[in-house]
């Protein structure tokens, strides 16, 4: 069974550092999962708070109760109905770094789109920092992004800079697929360049001194596109 690895830890919660490839959670298909991991490697099992797509790696907070998880997946959710990001004081913030096709324009902004889910059509807002670009392998060119969640849909931020022309490299369901293909062969990539980098929820609704501040380490297939910042 795979180990995962614990960035933080205390009384109530886990903060880890989740692979690409790795489900959340079982399901059809699925023989090697997140929770399946917590429940072989923790006693008692922690408890799923919020999710992250399979193929994204990056931070995931669990919690050690059903008291404390029902207090964190009310934060969660409650950050994902706001009109706009939580500033620093106030609320969560979760921020992810990838690398897209192309350069989106402009160089930082927000992108504002009604996505179908289950139940009907929702709006939602990823606000977006372009912090560099290079050139690619065979042609054209890609850009390194931090990206920051208003709302919290499924697939939200691969949805939102596929539908923008600048979908994110190695991504295997919205993605430019012959791009994909090249990249593969030139740079050996296998992976969706997309990573949960940074959660930050403040002292005042952790529940705890000092709060979280976390950021995870980029996996290497990372490192072709950087440079990236630190913690």
């Amino acid at each position: 069974m795979k180990r995962i690895e614990v960035l933080f830890e205390n009384g109530d919660c886990l903060v880890l550092n989740k692979p690409a490839g790795l489900a959340v959670q079982g399901g059809k298909g699925v023989t090697i999962s997140l929770d399946r991991i917590l429940e072989a490697e923790f006693t008692p099992r922690p408890l799923l708070v919020h999710r992250l797509d399979q193929d994204t790696s990056g931070l995931i907070l669990v919690a050690k109760s059903r008291e404390v998880a029902a207090r964190f997946s009310a934060l969660f959710a409650g950050t994902c109905k706001r009109s706009g990001v939580p500033d620093a004081v106030g609320g969560i913030r979760k921020v992810y770094l990838a690398v897209c096709a192309g350069h989106p324009e402009p160089a930082r902004g927000i992108i504002r789109l009604a996505l179908e889910m289950r139940g009907g059509t929702k709006e939602s807002g990823t606000r977006y920092r372009v912090l560099g670009g290079l050139p690619l392998p065979g042609g054209g060119e890609c850009s390194r992004l931090e990206l920051e969640l208003e709302t919290g849909r499924t697939h939200q931020i691969r949805r939102h800079l596929a539908y923008t022309g600048c979908p994110i490299l190695g991504d295997g369901k919205y993605g430019d697929f012959s791009r994909n293909k090249v990249l593969r062969k030139a740079l050996g990539l296998k992976h969706l360049l997309l990573h949960a980098f940074r959660l930050y929820i403040p002292e005042s609704l952790a529940g705890f001194a000092g709060g979280i501040d976390i950021c995870a380490p980029l996996p290497g297939y990372f490192t072709p596109f950087g440079p990236w910042p630190g913690p």
